[in-house]
């Protein structure tokens, strides 16, 4: 793979697969809204591996942001092969609140862009018979604790779903779903994890290596480690009415780690 575009490409997951890509010799095109990291982790990554980095400034809740980075990934002049929808947050706010402006913002980066981003990678991808399509969810999927894993159900669903619609055609659709990372993710959600046991949390240098060890094996879902393996297998198969115990059971721990 010659080019990967990484959304949310300056910190957490999305820093680890830029250095990951990177590292195997992978020019970059970088997608974030604050344009000074931007431009300061282009500078690493040129210095620390010589490859070329593009970078493109955009709040993915803006639908003529969404278009900017939608029409990157369908030119042709030095195209994309892989595509990486990271960008993301915590939702924070109930979903009895009035007020749906957090939520609203949540669909567009999480939902929509992903949509949009996909559709259009996998348009140019399908021409050229080749492409990695990568959307970053959640093993929260597999709970129902708030509208944050309500949308990362979604985008597992959709990955697969994108994967069945380009069968045939050389690209290769993974939703990747990780346990707890230790990145800049929770501090910024307001969330210490101090109640987490150590071993549950995960590297993300370590969590994006296995992640594309799974693509290249042509996995539709990639989770890391065994112990999320088993995990989520279990929340796979306990019944409904537990897993809607178990989730109300980490919200109040989340709630008193605020």
């Amino acid at each position: 793979m010659h080019r990967a575009l990484i959304t949310g490409g300056t910190a957490g997951i999305g820093a680890a697969f830029a250095r990951a890509f990177a590292g195997r010799g992978t020019a970059l095109v970088l997608v974030a809204r604050d344009a000074d990291r931007l431009d300061e982790v282009a500078a690493q990554l040129r210095r620390q591996y010589g490859v070329e980095v593009e970078t493109l400034v955009a709040d993915l809740s803006d639908r003529d942001a969404q278009q900017r980075v939608a029409d990157r990934l369908e030119t042709s002049a030095d195209p994309v092969d892989v595509l990486v929808n990271n960008a993301g947050f915590s939702v924070k706010s109930p979903l009895l609140d009035e007020d749906l402006s957090q939520h609203d913002r949540g669909f567009e980066v999480m939902i929509r862009a992903v949509l949009k981003l996909g559709g259009a990678a996998g348009r140019g991808m399908r021409e050229r018979g080749r492409g990695w399509i990568i959307n970053v969810g959640s093993v929260s999927a597999l709970v129902t604790q708030n509208n944050y894993s309500a949308i990362k159900a979604w985008v597992g669903n959709y990955s697969e779903s994108l994967g069945v619609q380009l069968a045939g055609t050389g690209v290769q659709v993974t939703a990747l779903m990780p346990g707890w990372v230790r990145t800049e993710f929770h501090s910024r959600a307001g969330i210490k994890g101090s109640s987490i046991p150590g071993p549950l949390w995960l590297d993300a240098d370590r969590l994006v290596e296995d992640c594309l060890r799974d693509v290249a094996r042509g996995r539709p879902v990639s989770i890391p480690s065994k112990r999320w393996k088993l995990i989520a297998a279990v929340l796979r198969t306990t019944p409904r009415g537990l897993v809607a115990r178990l989730s109300a059971l980490l919200s109040h721990r989340r709630n008193r780690e605020k």
